[in-house]
Formats: structure tokens, sequence, C-alpha cells
């Protein structure tokens, strides 16, 4: 089994399931701290769920006679050092149940009247002595310098342990079919796609890439509760949307889709996955990434299925999203009519470059003073090739200051502009500055909220993509 050692969050939290109650006693030899705590996982994170003081006869009882605790992986929490071991809660009759183990080997953990954990120690305690026997081995082939010839037998002995753990993998799920450590145990198997031998090389990554994508979930039920709180789902889910597939915004919407159409749309599970994947998005620093947002609130709050939401956060999300929208990458950038320093109108449509630059800044902005040395040297470089700057200083109140900087700084050749209605605050959802957007010939946002020090590199790549394109327009003259 995968151990995933997350960071520690000491916190509370609430929403345990709605049924009896729940009475857990601990028994820590050598452990006489007053306070002992449970924790359990939600995506990546340890949540403190409750609390029990030292009895008089060294004992912690963690109880409630109004709920049970949700099953998963819990973490039985000591103090001062946050050292901890691991307990499940899964389909025993009751949970009232003791555990006993040592300060010295928390890991040795027995367990009484709960026959979901005696079988998740005892694996557990296989995974420990097989760790043990590879030690020397896993040591031994650090060394850099050693030969092949004293690799191989090292490399064996570790193949052999390997195997040893999968046929035992293989037995306890064979012997304990519905236990929740089975469950476990099948989530974190290798699950290796065909070697596909019959392929030519280049083929084969290729092949064996999309079998995984297709297959990459078969052992892991997405739909059973008990994995929204282990310290592996969120792993696994996440190298899935973010390793798997090119992180382009539509690839990952639909990966998303993929993992989400998995589980029960009613399910604690599918609210949290739901909520983390709008929040991921809305965060995001890649550019374009943005639209996967809007894919969220439009398919699962609009949609109707993100029922958690009350209607004021619904909403405020479909505010957002609206005003989101017009400004993704690949859509129409809106026009604006402003003028130009003597007065003359000036409209961004009217703009015949390759590429235009749209670059809102302010003369008194710390990091748009810090920007124009880098947009000078890209204009120097690009002018000539079909790029023109479309300068918009947002401080209109002050548009003689901006003029004075346009001055000191020797910009005056960019085409900078001026509205006083301001429209361009509301029109590009200018929040901060400076606030970069690059257009085609087309005026269609190719991309935005990026460094003046990455366009120069951003411009390369598009014009190479440009000429990939053009190539494989051109007639080739064959029939």
């Amino acid at each position: 089994m995968r151990k995933y050692l997350l960071p520690f969050c000491l916190a509370l939290t609430v929403g345990l399931s709605a049924q009896e109650s729940y009475k857990i006693t601990i028994e820590i030899e050598g452990y006489d701290e007053p306070v002992l705590s449970l924790a359990n996982n939600i995506l990546d994170k340890q949540y403190i769920i409750d609390t029990a003081a030292r009895t008089q006869d060294g004992l912690y009882v963690f109880e409630s006679d109004t709920n049970a605790l949700p099953r998963g992986i819990y973490l039985v929490v000591l103090s001062p050092d946050n050292s901890y071991f691991q307990m499940v809660i899964g389909d025993d009759d009751d949970q009232v149940f003791k555990l006993k183990t040592t300060k010295e080997k928390l890991s040795a953990a027995k367990a009484e009247s709960s026959e979901e954990n005696k079988v998740f120690f005892a694996y557990l305690a296989y995974l420990d002595k097989q760790g043990e026997a590879s030690l020397p081995a896993r040591e031994a082939l650090q060394d850099t310098t050693l030969t092949e010839a004293n690799r191989n037998p090292l490399t064996k002995e570790l193949e052999a342990i390997s195997e040893k753990v999968n046929a035992h993998q293989q037995k306890v799920i064979a012997q304990n079919p519905k236990s929740f450590t089975a469950v476990i145990v099948k989530a974190n198997r290798s699950n290796d796609p065909p070697a596909y031998e019959d392929l030519a090389q280049e083929d084969r990554n290729a092949a064996r890439l999309n079998w995984l994508l297709e297959h990459y979930f078969d052992p892991v039920d997405l739909k059973d509760e008990r994995l929204l709180r282990t310290p592996f789902l969120f792993e696994l889910i996440n190298y899935y949307v973010d390793r798997l597939h090119v992180q382009h915004p539509d690839t990952v919407a639909m990966a998303i889709d993929k993992v989400l159409t998995k589980m029960d749309p009613t399910s604690e599970m599918f609210k949290y996955y739901v909520v983390h994947f709008t929040n991921k998005a809305a965060k995001s620093k890649f550019v374009g990434m943005d639209a996967v947002y809007v894919h969220m609130v439009d398919k699962y709050y609009k949609g109707g299925l993100a029922y958690w939401t009350d209607q004021e956060q619904l909403l405020t999300m479909i505010e957002d999203v609206e005003r989101i929208r017009p400004l993704l990458i690949g859509q129409q950038a809106p026009n604006l009519k402003m003028n130009r320093r003597d007065g003359s109108p000036v409209e961004l449509y009217n703009v015949d470059a390759r590429y235009t630059i749209l670059y809102f800044w302010k003369y008194d902005c710390a990091s748009c003073k810090k920007s124009t040395p880098h947009m000078k040297e890209f204009y120097s470089k690009w002018q000539d090739k079909g790029v023109e700057i479309f300068s918009v200083c947002t401080k209109q109140s002050s548009v003689e200051k901006c003029w004075e900087y346009i001055d000191d700084q020797e910009i005056g050749e960019w085409l900078h502009a001026t509205d006083r209605y301001q429209r361009f605050f509301k029109d590009y959802d200018v929040r901060s500055t400076p606030s970069i957007y690059v257009l085609d010939e087309n005026k269609k946002i190719v991309s935005k909220r990026i460094g003046a020090q990455q366009l120069d590199e951003l411009l390369q790549q598009l014009e190479k993509q440009r000429e990939l394109q053009e190539r494989s327009d051109k007639p080739t003259g064959k029939r």
C-alpha cells in the first residue's frame, strides 16, 4: 500500500454523519499526556474531529451519543509532536471498540471488538515487516559506485519481495472481500497498462497512455463514500487530472467531468470534489484556466447539481462567470473606442497588427515601473514584425501625469489611448496593474494576464505555431 504522509492541519471540522453513536477506547503504553486527538482525512488535509482526556486508569475515550463517525481512515494523534497511528472506521456492526499500542511502536496496534481494524492492522504489520526486509537492499542500491553485477542480485531481491507483497494483497482481498481494507488495498495496487510489444516503439507510449486514461479508475469505486476520508484518494484523482492530461482548459474540464461522473451526485464526496475543482480553477495561476472555472459553474452550479449552494452564493458565482466569459482565451476581445493624446479618435479594432498587446498600467504602480523596461525591450524587437502595443493608463483622473510618465520613459511610439468614461475597467475586468492581453490580427484573445518578461517567449511560440499551421495547410501536390 502506498503511504502518504500529508501536512498536518490542526483544525476542527463538522459534518459527522447523522447516525447513532461511537465509543473508541485507546490504550497507549508509555504515553501519559493529558490529551489524545482523533483526526480524519478530507482531500489533502487532516482535521482534528475529537479530543479525549486521560482517565484515571490511563485510557483515552472518544465518544458521542448523538453521531457516529463517517467511515474512512482516521489518525490517533499524540501530543506534543503529532506522532500518530492509523485506524479505520469501516463496516463493523457498531463503533464501539478498543485499540491498544505502545508509544515506542505505534504501528503495532491491536484491536478488540473491531474486525475491520484487526484486518487493517494485520495488513499494515505485514507491510512494515516487508519494508524492514527490503531496507538493506534499498540502502545498498543508493551506492552509485555499484557495478551492474552487484546491482542485479539486489534488484532481484526487491522484485521477489514485491511479488510476495502482491500475493499477500491478493490474499487479503480474497479473504476479506467486503472489508474496508480490501478496498484500500485495491485502490493502492499498481494498475499498469499492457506492454503493447506488438506495436512499433513510437506507438507504444500513446497506446499505454490511452489504456491508462480509460482504465485508471478500474480498481477504485468512486461511489464508495469510505474513500473520501483516506489519505490517498486526493492524490490519485489529482494525478489523473493534472498529470495524465494535457493542461489545456478543455482537456482539464473533460478530465474533471470524467472523475465526477463516477461519483454519486448526491454524495458528500461529489460535493467536496466539485468545490475543490471549482476553487482550484478560480485560484489557478495558469493562463486560460479561468475557462475551467466557467465550465464548473455552468455545468455544476447553474446546472443544478451543486445541491449545497444557496441562492445568494449561486447568483454571485453566475455574476463572476458572466464577467469572465467574454475575456476567455479564444474569445473576440471587446472593442475599445478611445482617444489619442491629440484628441483624435482611435479604436482597438482598427489597429492593423499581426499581434496587438493590450497593456493596462498606472504611472505610480511599482510593478508597472518594473514592467516598463521589459515592454520597451520587447517592442524594440517586435515592432517591425507586425506588433503594436495598445497602451492604456488606467489613472484617467490624472491623465497629465500619464503623459509625463510616457515622455520620461520615452515610450511615445506605442499607441497610447485615453477614455474619460473609463469603460475599459468593465470591458476588460481591470482590477490590478499591469494587466496584459495578447490579441491576434482578428483581435481574438490568444493569451492574457502574463508578465511583460514573458511576451517575447510567447510570441516566439505563437510564430512557430503559425509556421506549422501554414505548412500543414499548404497543398502537397499529391493525390
